[in-house]
């Protein structure tokens, strides 16, 4: 009888050993798992960082690089004219062509960057009145000159207000008429001039400053800006 109840004990405990056996190796498994996981995300951690150090260097390397060596894409600048106006006869207003005298150096810097190509544009504001329609074509001429008032560049380009007959202008005054009434809208006119369009600058004689003049003295002019526009070719 005795026999019997230790054999009744010993396959009663062999299923409790074997489910603490299957405990202890799902356990260590977990473990296991729980570590190369661990590991996993260490190492992930480690490269996501190295990587966006690379990155973070990488950009403010090409930051100063940029700002350091490339020249600027556009330049801008409002153009001023100036005349004379002591005219002996009473017939005529301006005594001289408007001209305008322009600084190409900012921040004690030179705007154009030697050996870079350039294309200069001077846009022209102009009210669309009988005078300028009655004007024609006339001329722009643009000198660059350098520090020592040595020439270093110069141009004479053509322009005229673009052709519209009374027809569409009437009709274009009586649609636009509560807009010209209000002031939001002008019966004006806006001409882009092509002064330069590859110009480079001579690095033993780089330009300081750009004049410009219209060739009449009957041109009336809203307002006016040069424009300067960097030719990137290549890898800069």
């Amino acid at each position: 009888m005795e026999r019997q109840s230790n054999l009744h004990s010993q396959d009663d405990a062999e299923p409790s050993v074997l489910i603490g056996r299957a405990l202890v190796k799902l356990q260590h498994a977990v473990f296991i798992a729980m570590s190369r996981a661990r590991q996993r995300l260490v190492q992930l951690s480690i490269v996501f960082s190295f990587v966006f150090l690379l990155l973070w260097i990488a950009a403010f390397l090409y930051g100063t690089f940029y700002y350091s060596y490339m020249p600027k894409a556009t330049f801008s600048a409002p153009v001023n004219y100036y005349y004379r106006t002591d005219c002996e006869s009473p017939a005529s207003f301006l005594c001289s062509y408007p001209m305008a005298n322009i600084s190409l150096i900012r921040n004690k810097k030179h705007v154009l960057t030697f050996g870079q190509p350039y294309r200069m544009a001077l846009q022209l504001e102009m009210p669309d009145s009988p005078a300028n329609r009655e004007l024609g074509m006339f001329m722009i001429k643009t000198t660059c000159f350098s520090q020592d008032g040595e020439q270093v560049a110069s141009s004479a380009r053509s322009s005229i207000l673009r052709y519209r007959s009374d027809l569409l202008r009437t009709l274009g005054t009586l649609l636009f008429l509560p807009a010209f009434l209000t002031g939001a809208a002008e019966q004006k006119q806006v001409l882009e001039v092509e002064l330069f369009s590859d110009f480079t600058d001579n690095p033993y004689a780089p330009s300081v400053t750009a004049v410009i003049e219209i060739m009449s003295s009957k041109v009336q002019i809203y307002s006016s800006d040069l424009y300067i526009h960097a030719h990137f070719t290549g890898i800069r």
